[in-house]
């Protein structure tokens, strides 16, 4: 049992300069009796708003260096504190505030939410076990307007498919992966640089690109390139949801539309995961 969405805004003051982190909590707890379950006693229980007022306790205190160092924070807290608590789990997710600039000059108190994917990471233990910490990144939409197909693929009596060697390849991608046992590990450098391993395998060089001839490539390549790259991680999870675009005949308007002018399909929508890890 647990509090979920506790959402709240740390807001950190160095002079003049401020710095903001904007999160959403869920943190659940499981006990080592079910007796509140079984006989109504409640002795062990600790109230959900207790666990809430606790979260905003830990925010002011220790701030927020990192989504996962307070993530560690809230477990250590519930495991030292309680010792009826057999394991706790908290997922801890950002709200994209980026600095305003003027001019290329970083702005000292102005902020823009940039909705260019979300941050989160989940910390867990159990009592006696170590401390596991998973990070990730969702909500991030991406497109590629060529060197992407979908060719030779299994065909029967119900296959209304195209074959296609050029194509948009766009998606929404949920990537989450696991450091295994906690470390002193700099987070927000491996979050940065596993995003950009993303983005790198997503597109191919900026000058060419680099043909795609599936979801389930580009999948396996961005799970390969992180994991050659990030040494730290050691499992990591990609699920891309495929947003489609019908070009639109305009034969009956009296023009030809060369890919120029397409309808994006939402619903239904394909989708393919491959969770992926060392050995």
């Amino acid at each position: 049992y647990g509090k979920n969405t506790i959402k709240f805004l740390r807001l950190h003051r160095e002079g003049k300069k401020h710095f903001v982190k904007e999160v959403e909590v869920c943190t659940h707890l499981r006990l080592t009796s079910a007796q509140e379950y079984l006989d109504g006693n409640n002795s062990l229980v600790i109230p959900t708003d207790t666990i809430k007022n606790t979260v905003l306790v830990l925010a002011k205190k220790n701030g927020i260096p990192t989504l996962e160092q307070f993530a560690i924070d809230i477990c250590k807290h519930f495991m030292t504190t309680f010792c009826q608590v057999a394991y706790v789990k908290t997922y801890v997710q950002e709200v994209p505030w980026q600095r305003l600039h003027e001019n290329g000059v970083p702005h000292i108190h102005s902020f823009i939410c940039v909705p260019d994917g979300i941050r989160f990471c989940e910390a867990e233990q159990c009592r006696n076990g170590p401390l596991v910490v998973f990070a990730g990144i969702k909500d991030l939409k991406l497109m590629k307007t060529t060197q992407s197909g979908f060719e030779g693929f299994c065909k029967d009596e119900y296959t209304t498919l195209p074959e296609r060697n050029d194509r948009i390849l766009c998606g929404e991608l949920f990537c989450k992966w696991s450091y295994g046992e906690c470390k002193d590990f700099d987070f927000d450098c491996i979050w940065n640089k596993i995003r950009e391993c993303i983005l790198e395998a997503f597109s191919g060089p900026s000058d060419c690109g680099e043909y795609s001839p599936s979801y389930q490539k580009t999948v396996n390549c961005i799970q390969m390139l992180v994991l050659s790259k990030v040494p730290q991680v050691q499992v990591i999870e990609v699920v891309l949801n495929n947003t489609f675009y019908n070009v639109v005949d305009m034969k009956n308007l009296g023009l030809i539309n060369d890919k120029e002018v397409l309808i994006p399909v939402e619903a239904p929508y394909g989708s393919c995961a491959c969770t992926l890890g060392r050995k």
